[in-house]
């Protein structure tokens, strides 16, 4: 199954702003781990970017986690790019 790369940006204040959603977006990322769909996903250590590897069938259906995601949803995630990535390691 092909394997997609996210690269998003978060809004400013990402900390104070995201604690609202935060659990319910955690449990949404845990779901999606367990269904073998989400293989990782974090933030970088100056939270300005999110990072994460998807295994789906197409890039229509990451596009679709993505946007239905709170932190989407409410401007936590500002920007996105997804990109088909081909593991050679």
């Amino acid at each position: 199954m092909p394997k997609y790369i996210l690269f998003g940006t978060y809004c400013d204040n990402v900390l104070e702003k995201r604690e609202p959603y935060r659990t319910d977006h955690l449990e949404g990322i845990k779901k999606q781990k367990e269904a073998g769909i989400v293989m990782t996903i974090g933030l970088t250590q100056d939270l300005t970017k999110v990072f994460g590897i998807y295994e789906a069938e197409n890039e229509e259906m990451v596009r679709k986690l993505i946007e239905s995601d709170v932190y989407w949803l409410n401007g936590i995630w500002i920007e996105y790019e997804v990109k088909e990535w081909i593991q050679v390691f």
